[in-house]
Formats: C-alpha cells, sequence, structure tokens
C-alpha cells in the first residue's frame, strides 16, 4: 500500500516545541581539573585501555549435546 496524505499523521509534521529553559544550566561553571587530577585520569585510561576485561566463562558443553 502506498503512503498517500490520507496515511501521513499530521501532527509530526510540526517542528518540535523550544527546549526547556529548566534544561539549562544557570549556576556556576564546573571547576577545572587541577593538573594532578589530569594525571591521574590519563593513568587511570592508560590502564584501562591495556588491560583486558575478563570475559563469562563458555559452557563446555553445546546444547546438543545435554
Amino acid at each position: 500500500m502506498s503512503s498517500t496524505d490520507r496515511d501521513v499523521d499530521h501532527a509530526l509534521a510540526y517542528p518540535e516545541p523550544p527546549a526547556s529553559p529548566f534544561w539549562h544550566r544557570h549556576g556556576a561553571k564546573a571547576r577545572p581539573l587541577t593538573p594532578a587530577q589530569q594525571r591521574r585520569n590519563r593513568e587511570l585510561l592508560d590502564i584501562a585501555q591495556r588491560t583486558t576485561r575478563p570475559r563469562s566463562p563458555r559452557p563446555t558443553e553445546t546444547l546438543a549435546e545435554n
């Protein structure tokens, strides 16, 4: 069946309303990280990228063998 004007939901054709002003922060900006915090984050990221994550053990039997 081809799409015609009858099949289109016209409520979807209108643009979304503007975002709520409550979604935006108007408070103080976040403090920048200290050089020690930046160094620690880099070290943790390096460790996380080098180490492998443990995998869940696979069953030794297949479903057909049960």
